[in-house]
Protein backbone atom coordinates (compact mmCIF):
# COMPACT_ATOMS: atom_id res chain seq x y z
CA UNK A 1 0.00 0.00 0.00
CA UNK A 2 1.33 3.42 -1.10
CA UNK A 3 -0.02 6.63 0.82
CA UNK A 4 -0.58 9.54 -2.05
CA UNK A 5 -2.43 12.19 -0.03
CA UNK A 6 -4.64 12.53 3.21
CA UNK A 7 -8.18 14.73 3.42
CA UNK A 8 -7.20 16.66 6.36
CA UNK A 9 -6.67 19.69 5.57
CA UNK A 10 -4.03 21.77 7.78
CA UNK A 11 -4.36 25.94 9.40
CA UNK A 12 -0.91 26.63 8.97
CA UNK A 13 1.97 26.00 6.75
CA UNK A 14 4.41 23.37 8.13
CA UNK A 15 7.89 24.92 8.48
CA UNK A 16 9.06 22.06 10.44
CA UNK A 17 7.61 19.42 8.87
CA UNK A 18 9.45 21.04 5.48
CA UNK A 19 12.59 22.33 7.41
CA UNK A 20 13.26 18.19 8.67
CA UNK A 21 12.55 16.99 4.97
CA UNK A 22 15.17 19.06 3.77
CA UNK A 23 17.64 18.80 6.69
CA UNK A 24 17.39 14.73 5.46
CA UNK A 25 18.08 15.54 2.02
CA UNK A 26 21.15 17.42 2.66
CA UNK A 27 22.60 14.71 4.92
CA UNK A 28 21.58 12.33 2.05
CA UNK A 29 23.78 14.12 -0.51
CA UNK A 30 26.23 14.37 2.43
CA UNK A 31 26.53 10.86 2.45
CA UNK A 32 26.77 10.25 -0.91
CA UNK A 33 29.85 12.73 -0.95
CA UNK A 34 31.83 10.14 1.14
CA UNK A 35 32.70 7.71 -1.19
CA UNK A 36 34.50 5.01 -0.09
CA UNK A 37 34.38 6.41 3.26
CA UNK A 38 30.75 5.69 3.82
CA UNK A 39 30.86 2.49 5.50
CA UNK A 40 32.91 4.29 8.14
CA UNK A 41 30.84 7.00 8.24
CA UNK A 42 27.24 4.76 8.65
CA UNK A 43 29.07 3.19 11.72
CA UNK A 44 30.13 6.05 13.08
CA UNK A 45 26.91 8.13 12.79
CA UNK A 46 24.10 5.17 12.37
CA UNK A 47 23.03 3.35 15.96
CA UNK A 48 24.82 0.82 16.44
CA UNK A 49 23.95 -1.69 19.27
CA UNK A 50 26.79 -3.45 20.44
CA UNK A 51 28.72 -0.11 20.57
CA UNK A 52 26.48 0.11 23.89
CA UNK A 53 26.47 -3.23 25.22
CA UNK A 54 30.19 -4.36 24.26
CA UNK A 55 32.87 -2.56 26.38
CA UNK A 56 35.60 -4.05 23.38
CA UNK A 57 33.46 -1.66 20.57
CA UNK A 58 32.58 1.03 22.76
CA UNK A 59 36.09 1.86 23.60
CA UNK A 60 36.40 2.99 19.68
CA UNK A 61 34.00 5.67 20.28
CA UNK A 62 33.83 8.93 22.73
CA UNK A 63 30.85 9.81 25.10
CA UNK A 64 29.87 12.54 22.70
CA UNK A 65 29.54 10.37 19.85
CA UNK A 66 28.12 7.56 21.55
CA UNK A 67 24.95 10.29 22.26
CA UNK A 68 25.27 11.87 19.24
CA UNK A 69 24.60 8.68 17.39
CA UNK A 70 20.92 8.38 18.73
CA UNK A 71 20.50 11.84 17.34
CA UNK A 72 22.21 11.63 13.54
CA UNK A 73 20.56 8.30 13.30
CA UNK A 74 17.06 9.18 12.18
CA UNK A 75 18.55 11.86 9.26
CA UNK A 76 20.74 8.92 7.60
CA UNK A 77 19.56 6.83 5.07
CA UNK A 78 20.28 3.29 3.16
CA UNK A 79 19.53 4.99 -0.35
CA UNK A 80 17.01 6.82 -2.54
CA UNK A 81 13.77 4.47 -2.45
CA UNK A 82 14.98 4.43 1.18
CA UNK A 83 14.72 8.08 1.56
CA UNK A 84 12.10 8.91 -0.72
CA UNK A 85 9.59 6.69 1.29
CA UNK A 86 10.24 7.99 3.93
CA UNK A 87 9.91 11.49 2.98
CA UNK A 88 6.72 11.23 1.32
CA UNK A 89 5.51 9.28 4.90
CA UNK A 90 6.78 12.26 6.78
CA UNK A 91 5.43 14.96 4.31
CA UNK A 92 1.93 13.40 3.92
CA UNK A 93 1.31 12.82 8.04
CA UNK A 94 3.83 15.25 9.42
CA UNK A 95 1.92 18.68 8.44
CA UNK A 96 -1.38 17.57 10.25
CA UNK A 97 0.75 16.56 13.67
CA UNK A 98 2.65 19.91 13.26
CA UNK A 99 -0.75 21.80 12.43
CA UNK A 100 -1.94 20.26 15.81
CA UNK A 101 1.04 20.76 18.51
CA UNK A 102 2.80 23.76 17.18
CA UNK A 103 6.18 24.67 15.49
CA UNK A 104 7.97 24.25 18.73
CA UNK A 105 6.49 21.41 20.53
CA UNK A 106 6.49 19.20 17.21
CA UNK A 107 10.40 19.37 16.51
CA UNK A 108 10.55 18.36 20.16
CA UNK A 109 7.77 15.63 19.60
CA UNK A 110 9.51 14.60 16.07
CA UNK A 111 13.42 14.32 17.87
CA UNK A 112 12.02 12.14 21.48
CA UNK A 113 9.96 10.00 18.81
CA UNK A 114 13.20 9.20 16.75
CA UNK A 115 15.37 8.76 20.51
CA UNK A 116 12.67 6.20 21.77
CA UNK A 117 12.75 4.13 18.47
CA UNK A 118 16.42 4.09 18.36
CA UNK A 119 16.03 2.61 22.01
CA UNK A 120 13.37 -0.29 21.26
CA UNK A 121 15.83 -1.20 19.03
CA UNK A 122 18.94 -1.38 20.91
CA UNK A 123 17.25 -2.73 24.13
CA UNK A 124 15.74 -5.65 21.86
CA UNK A 125 19.05 -6.31 19.40
CA UNK A 126 21.79 -5.27 22.42
CA UNK A 127 24.55 -7.13 20.96
CA UNK A 128 23.66 -6.31 17.40
CA UNK A 129 26.62 -4.97 15.21
CA UNK A 130 24.65 -3.61 12.78
CA UNK A 131 24.03 -0.04 11.92
CA UNK A 132 20.55 1.34 12.34
CA UNK A 133 19.92 4.34 10.26
CA UNK A 134 16.89 6.37 9.05
CA UNK A 135 14.25 7.90 9.72
CA UNK A 136 11.21 5.73 10.20
CA UNK A 137 11.00 5.23 13.64
CA UNK A 138 10.97 9.02 13.90
CA UNK A 139 7.90 8.89 11.35
CA UNK A 140 6.47 6.17 12.91
CA UNK A 141 5.60 7.77 15.95
CA UNK A 142 4.14 10.87 13.73
CA UNK A 143 2.04 8.18 12.64
CA UNK A 144 0.69 6.82 16.18
CA UNK A 145 -0.02 10.55 16.80
CA UNK A 146 -1.94 10.74 13.19
CA UNK A 147 -3.85 7.51 14.21
CA UNK A 148 -5.22 9.35 17.49
CA UNK A 149 -5.55 13.00 15.94
CA UNK A 150 -7.52 12.21 12.59
CA UNK A 151 -8.69 8.31 12.99
CA UNK A 152 -11.79 8.77 10.06
CA UNK A 153 -9.12 11.01 7.77
CA UNK A 154 -9.03 9.23 4.56
CA UNK A 155 -6.27 8.46 3.03
CA UNK A 156 -6.03 7.96 -0.70
CA UNK A 157 -4.11 4.77 -1.46
CA UNK A 158 -2.42 3.06 -4.29
CA UNK A 159 -2.55 -0.83 -4.42
CA UNK A 160 -0.90 -2.45 -7.25
CA UNK A 161 -1.74 -5.50 -7.63
CA UNK A 162 -0.15 -7.72 -10.39
CA UNK A 163 0.18 -4.52 -13.24
CA UNK A 164 -3.04 -3.03 -12.22
CA UNK A 165 -2.93 0.18 -10.21
CA UNK A 166 -5.58 0.31 -8.00
CA UNK A 167 -6.96 4.00 -5.87
CA UNK A 168 -8.73 3.45 -2.87
CA UNK A 169 -9.74 6.09 -0.13
CA UNK A 170 -9.03 4.20 3.29
CA UNK A 171 -9.56 5.87 6.30
CA UNK A 172 -6.95 6.27 8.44
CA UNK A 173 -7.13 4.16 11.27
CA UNK A 174 -7.56 1.44 9.18
CA UNK A 175 -4.44 1.98 6.77
CA UNK A 176 -2.17 2.96 9.83
CA UNK A 177 -3.48 0.17 12.12
CA UNK A 178 -2.60 -2.09 9.54
CA UNK A 179 0.60 -0.57 9.01
CA UNK A 180 0.91 -1.37 12.70
CA UNK A 181 0.24 -5.43 12.76
CA UNK A 182 2.47 -5.51 9.87
CA UNK A 183 5.13 -4.47 11.33
CA UNK A 184 4.40 -7.11 15.10
CA UNK A 185 4.04 -9.67 11.98
CA UNK A 186 7.51 -8.50 9.93
CA UNK A 187 9.06 -8.29 14.13
CA UNK A 188 8.19 -11.96 15.10
CA UNK A 189 9.03 -13.11 11.68
CA UNK A 190 12.80 -12.00 12.08
CA UNK A 191 13.59 -11.58 15.38
CA UNK A 192 13.63 -8.05 15.34
CA UNK A 193 15.41 -7.11 12.03
CA UNK A 194 15.59 -8.28 8.83
CA UNK A 195 16.22 -7.56 5.45
CA UNK A 196 18.25 -4.55 7.15
CA UNK A 197 14.84 -3.13 8.76
CA UNK A 198 14.75 -2.33 12.41
CA UNK A 199 10.99 -3.37 13.00
CA UNK A 200 10.94 -2.67 16.58
CA UNK A 201 12.29 0.50 15.90
CA UNK A 202 8.65 1.15 14.07
CA UNK A 203 6.80 -0.49 16.55
CA UNK A 204 8.47 1.38 19.62
CA UNK A 205 8.12 5.01 18.03
CA UNK A 206 4.29 4.28 17.12
CA UNK A 207 3.61 3.76 20.62
CA UNK A 208 6.10 6.48 22.08
CA UNK A 209 4.49 8.60 19.23
CA UNK A 210 0.91 7.96 20.89
CA UNK A 211 2.31 8.41 24.40
CA UNK A 212 4.22 11.78 23.54
CA UNK A 213 1.19 13.44 21.83
CA UNK A 214 -1.12 12.84 25.02
CA UNK A 215 2.01 14.18 27.52
CA UNK A 216 2.72 17.15 24.95
CA UNK A 217 -1.12 18.57 24.90
CA UNK A 218 -0.65 19.02 28.67
CA UNK A 219 2.49 20.99 27.98
CA UNK A 220 1.41 24.86 28.10
CA UNK A 221 1.88 26.67 25.00
CA UNK A 222 4.36 29.17 24.43
CA UNK A 223 4.77 32.58 23.11
CA UNK A 224 6.71 31.70 20.39
CA UNK A 225 4.92 29.28 19.77
CA UNK A 226 1.42 31.84 19.46
CA UNK A 227 3.98 33.97 17.16
CA UNK A 228 4.64 31.15 14.52
CA UNK A 229 1.43 29.95 14.22
CA UNK A 230 0.65 33.97 13.40
CA UNK A 231 3.30 33.71 11.00
CA UNK A 232 2.84 30.39 9.41
CA UNK A 233 -0.81 30.56 9.35
CA UNK A 234 -2.64 30.14 5.93
CA UNK A 235 -4.65 33.34 4.76
CA UNK A 236 -7.22 30.84 2.94
CA UNK A 237 -8.94 27.62 3.22
CA UNK A 238 -8.69 25.30 -0.27
CA UNK A 239 -10.47 26.86 -2.85
CA UNK A 240 -12.58 23.99 -3.78
CA UNK A 241 -14.61 22.59 -0.50
CA UNK A 242 -16.46 18.71 -1.07
CA UNK A 243 -19.57 19.24 0.99
CA UNK A 244 -22.03 16.18 2.11
CA UNK A 245 -25.39 18.18 3.34
CA UNK A 246 -27.59 16.80 6.00
CA UNK A 247 -30.95 16.51 5.52
CA UNK A 248 -33.95 16.06 8.64
CA UNK A 249 -37.23 14.15 7.81
CA UNK A 250 -39.33 15.67 4.81
CA UNK A 251 -37.51 18.92 5.00
CA UNK A 252 -36.51 20.10 1.26
CA UNK A 253 -33.57 22.21 2.64
CA UNK A 254 -29.96 21.05 2.81
CA UNK A 255 -27.76 21.92 5.51
CA UNK A 256 -23.94 22.40 5.72
CA UNK A 257 -20.62 23.95 6.46
CA UNK A 258 -18.53 26.29 4.47
CA UNK A 259 -15.14 26.70 6.05
CA UNK A 260 -12.78 30.34 5.35
CA UNK A 261 -10.22 32.01 7.71
CA UNK A 262 -10.12 34.99 9.31
CA UNK A 263 -8.30 36.79 6.34
CA UNK A 264 -10.95 35.58 4.10
CA UNK A 265 -13.51 36.40 6.42
CA UNK A 266 -12.34 40.13 6.65
CA UNK A 267 -11.83 40.57 2.76
CA UNK A 268 -14.10 38.32 1.33
CA UNK A 269 -13.70 35.33 -1.55
CA UNK A 270 -14.91 32.86 -3.63
CA UNK A 271 -15.48 29.19 -3.32
CA UNK A 272 -16.05 26.43 -5.55
CA UNK A 273 -18.45 23.93 -3.58
CA UNK A 274 -18.77 20.60 -4.53
CA UNK A 275 -21.82 18.38 -3.29
CA UNK A 276 -21.08 14.30 -4.72
CA UNK A 277 -24.59 12.74 -5.04
CA UNK A 278 -27.86 14.18 -5.82
CA UNK A 279 -27.75 16.81 -8.35
CA UNK A 280 -27.66 17.56 -11.67
CA UNK A 281 -25.19 20.76 -10.99
CA UNK A 282 -22.36 18.96 -8.94
CA UNK A 283 -19.73 21.82 -8.87
CA UNK A 284 -20.89 25.51 -8.22
CA UNK A 285 -19.25 29.16 -7.12
CA UNK A 286 -20.04 30.31 -3.91
CA UNK A 287 -19.39 34.08 -3.18
CA UNK A 288 -18.63 34.46 0.52
CA UNK A 289 -19.21 38.57 1.23
CA UNK A 290 -16.18 40.45 2.76
CA UNK A 291 -16.80 41.41 6.39
CA UNK A 292 -18.95 38.03 6.81
CA UNK A 293 -19.16 36.71 10.61
CA UNK A 294 -18.87 32.92 11.75
CA UNK A 295 -22.13 31.11 11.90
CA UNK A 296 -23.76 33.34 9.46
CA UNK A 297 -25.97 31.24 6.75
CA UNK A 298 -25.32 31.60 3.10
CA UNK A 299 -28.40 30.49 1.27
CA UNK A 300 -28.40 28.49 -2.02
CA UNK A 301 -31.58 28.62 -3.91
CA UNK A 302 -33.03 25.64 -5.18
CA UNK A 303 -29.71 23.41 -4.50
CA UNK A 304 -32.14 21.73 -1.81
CA UNK A 305 -34.21 18.20 -2.19
CA UNK A 306 -36.75 18.50 -4.72
CA UNK A 307 -39.73 16.34 -6.08
CA UNK A 308 -42.27 16.32 -9.09
CA UNK A 309 -44.70 17.84 -6.87
CA UNK A 310 -43.45 20.62 -4.92
CA UNK A 311 -40.46 22.72 -5.74
CA UNK A 312 -36.63 22.54 -5.32
CA UNK A 313 -35.70 23.42 -1.25
CA UNK A 314 -32.96 25.54 -0.59
CA UNK A 315 -29.27 24.39 0.55
CA UNK A 316 -27.87 26.67 3.66
CA UNK A 317 -24.17 26.66 4.27
CA UNK A 318 -22.73 27.70 7.64
CA UNK A 319 -19.96 30.05 7.59
CA UNK A 320 -17.35 28.03 10.01
CA UNK A 321 -14.52 30.67 10.22
CA UNK A 322 -11.69 28.63 11.57
CA UNK A 323 -9.05 29.73 14.30
CA UNK A 324 -5.10 29.79 13.46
Amino acid sequence: MIPLRDTTPTRNYPIVNTTIIAINVAVYFLQLSQGSDINRFIYVYGLVPARYSLPQVADYFTIGQQAFSFLSFMFLHGGFWHILGNMWSLYIFGDNVEDHLGAVRYALFYVLCGIASGLSHLVLNLHSNLPTIGASGAIAGVMGAYFILHPRSKILTLIPIIFIPYFINIPAYIFLGLWFVLQFINAAGSQGVGGGIAWWAHIGGFVCGIIFLKLFDNLPVTGVSRRMRQYTAKKKTPRLQVIRPAASGADPHLYGLLKITPHEARTGTRKLVNIPLGFKKRLFNVKVPAGIHDGTILRLKGLGHSSGSRASGNLYLKVNIENG
